[in-house]
């Protein structure tokens, strides 16, 4: 999935970053909003395995964690997205929300990239 996240955010900076006029505003931006979308991939797989493994027998332990992680990863995007609102207005901010989008696009894209892996094993 972080491949496709990856790709996204280069295939956004060769096209996009031609078109807005605050160039290294909409680059730290979309790539803060990359880094965030990695990790919160990872946090997304991280908690849902540990929740199958530790809370596989009890339902509102699994509920209770997953709604604890679910407000964390989405409060501290809220939170980087401020920040570089705060940096570079609404530009740093709106390509940071595009950036964090590369987690749509990597979902997305993943079994084309396992498709490739998996082709290129032979």
């Amino acid at each position: 999935m972080h491949i496709g996240i990856i790709a996204f955010g280069i295939l956004c900076q060769l096209v996009i970053v031609w078109f807005v006029s605050e160039k290294l505003y909409f680059t730290v931006g979309l790539w803060v909003g990359i880094i965030t979308a990695c990790i919160y991939a990872y946090h997304l797989w991280w908690s849902l395995d540990r929740n199958l493994t530790v809370n596989a027998d009890n339902e509102k332990g699994a509920a209770a964690f997953s709604l604890k992680h679910s407000i964390l990863r989405y409060a501290s995007v809220m939170l980087i997205l401020m920040g570089l609102w705060f940096l570079g207005g609404n530009t740093a901010m709106l390509a940071g929300f595009l950036g964090v989008m590369g987690v749509k696009a990597g979902a997305y894209l993943q079994p084309l990239i396992l498709r490739i892996a998996d082709r290129n094993k032979d």
